[in-house]
C-alpha cells in the first residue's frame, strides 16, 4: 500500500491564512486563550471543519472536535490535535501545525477515498499555553479528569475575568460534556521548541516521553527603607537574597543532573522604585528533568538555598510548589507506529524526549499516546521569530497521515 501524500499547497494556504489572525508586526501571532483573536481563529477552524464534511462538536470547555467516521461506528476513535491559542506575541507554528495538520490529513483521506475502520478525530484544545489563565492545558486537563470543570471555570486572568465567563463571552461554552469518550490512541504533531533536531540535521522525530517538572512560587519579605541614609549593615534586602538564590540555581543545574534545566521566569519587586530598598520580591522557579528523582533533589537543594540566603539577609520567606508533574513516558506501541511511518516514508528521523509539556501529557493518562516533532530553527519558540521550514512541516504531517491511517485500520 502506497503512503498518503498531503496537499501541500492547500495546507500552506490555510496556514498563511490562519497566521494572519492575530498577526503581530514582527511575524508572530497574539491569540491568547479566549481573546477576540482566539475567537476568530476558532470561527475559522469551524468553517474549515464544515467544509471538510467533518462532524463537529464543542464541549463545555470550548474544546473543538472534528470527526471523520470509520466503517465501524462503535470502534474507539484515533485522535490527533493540539492547540490554537498562543503566548502573548508568540510564534505562528506552536500548536497550530498539529491542528491544521490533522485537518489536512482528514481531507487527504477524503480526497483519496481511503476508508478506515476506526473514526479519526482532530481536536483543538482550549488554553494549552496557560498564559492568560493558569494552569496551562486546562481544556485537555478537564477532558482527561486531571482538573474539575468548576475549578477551570474559576481560573481568572490578570484583570479578574474568570475562564468560564470569558468562554461564554466568545460563544464557545459548548453543550457537550467535557469528558473522554472511548479513545483508541492519540498522536500530536508539534514543533520541537528546542535545538536537538536541527543539531542532528534530522527532519522529524518520534517523541518517547516528556520531562517531569516542578513549579514553585517564592516570596521574600524584608524591610523597605530609603536608599540613601540606610547603612548597608542595617538593610533587610530581599532582592539581595534573590540575586544569591538565582546564582546558586545555576550551580544546581550544573551538578544535579545532566538534563536538568531551571528557569526563573517571573519576578515582581515591590515597591519597585529606584530610591527605595525593596520590601518584597516574589518569583517563580521552573525545574525540569526526565528523571523525577533529579527534580525532587533539585527542589530540596533550592529550598535549602532559599533558607540560607534569607537568613543571611535577615528576610522572611515562603515557598510553595504550585505544580508538580512526573516524567511521562509515552506508549511504546504508539512510538513504534510513528517510527514505522517514518521508515515507510524514508525519513531521516530520530527519537527525542520533550522538555516542554503538551496536551499529549494528559491524553497519555487515558489512552496510548505519542508525539511527532519537527525542527525549530535555532531552537526558538514562544517568540515571534519562531520558525520551522515548511518542508519539515510537510514531512511531519505526512508522517502523521501514515500514522493515523495505520492506527485507524487496526
Amino acid at each position: 500500500m502506497r503512503c498518503l501524500s498531503i496537499d501541500t499547497d492547500r495546507f500552506a494556504k490555510r496556514f498563511e491564512e490562519f497566521s494572519a489572525i492575530g498577526a503581530t508586526d514582527d511575524g508572530g501571532v497574539n491569540r491568547p486563550a479566549l481573546s477576540p483573536a482566539n475567537k476568530r481563529a476558532r470561527d475559522t477552524l469551524i468553517e474549515w471543519f464544515q467544509s471538510a464534511g467533518l462532524d463537529i462538536r464543542i464541549d463545555t470547555m470550548g474544546n473543538i472536535f472534528g470527526r471523520r467516521a470509520g466503517t465501524d461506528p462503535d470502534a474507539p476513535a484515533v485522535m490527533t490535535g493540539s492547540h490554537i491559542d498562543s503566548q502573548y506575541n508568540g510564534g505562528r507554528y506552536d500548536g497550530v501545525i498539529g491542528v491544521l495538520g490533522g485537518l489536512e490529513v482528514l481531507e487527504t483521506l477524503q480526497d483519496e477515498n481511503v476508508n478506515h475502520k476506526r473514526p479519526i478525530e482532530v481536536v483543538a484544545w482550549s488554553n494549552e499555553e496557560g498564559v492568560r489563565f493558569q494552569p496551562d492545558m486546562l481544556g485537555s486537563g478537564v477532558y482527561c479528569g486531571v482538573f474539575d470543570e468548576d475549578y477551570a471555570y474559576d481560573r481568572t486572568d490578570d484583570d479578574g475575568v474568570a475562564f468560564g465567563d470569558a468562554l461564554s463571552a466568545i460563544g464557545y461554552d459548548g453543550d457537550v460534556p467535557c469528558s473522554a469518550n472511548d479513545i483508541h490512541s492519540y498522536f500530536e504533531l508539534h514543533v520541537e521548541q528546542g535545538p536537538y533536531l536541527e543539531r542532528e540535521d534530522r527532519s522529524v522525530a518520534a517523541v518517547t516521553g516528556v520531562f517531569g517538572f516542578s513549579w514553585l512560587t517564592v516570596t521574600l519579605t524584608g524591610l523597605a527603607n530609603h536608599a540613601g541614609p540606610t547603612p548597608m549593615t542595617m538593610r533587610r534586602d530581599p532582592l539581595a537574597a534573590f540575586a544569591s538564590i538565582t546564582d546558586r540555581l545555576r550551580s544546581i543545574t550544573a551538578t544535579a543532573g545532566s538534563d536538568l534545566v531551571a528557569t526563573v521566569g517571573s519576578v515582581d519587586v515591590w515597591p519597585n522604585a529606584i530610591n527605595v530598598i525593596p520590601e518584597t520580591v516574589e518569583f517563580t522557579v521552573d525545574l525540569r528533568s526526565y528523571d523525577d528523582s533529579v527534580v525532587d533533589d533539585a527542589v530540596a537543594q533550592l529550598r535549602a538555598e532559599i533558607a540560607h540566603a534569607a537568613n543571611r539577609e535577615g528576610v522572611e520567606f515562603t515557598t510553595e510548589e504550585i505544580m508538580r508533574v512526573d516524567a511521562d513516558p509515552f506508549d511504546q506501541s504508539c512510538i513504534d507506529t510513528v517510527t514505522n511511518a517514518m521508515e515507510r516514508l524514508d525519513c531521516d528521523y530520530t527519537t527525542l524526549v520533550s522538555g516542554a509539556g503538551h496536551d499529549a501529557n494528559y491524553l497519555n493518562t487515558i489512552a496510548p499516546t505519542s508525539m511527532i516533532f519537527v525542527p525549530s530553527v535555532d531552537g526558538v519558540s514562544h517568540r515571534e521569530s519562531e520558525f520551522t521550514e515548511w518542508s519539515d512541516v510537510v514531512t511531519g504531517t505526512n508522517v502523521l497521515a501514515e500514522t493515523l491511517r495505520q492506527r485507524a485500520t487496526e
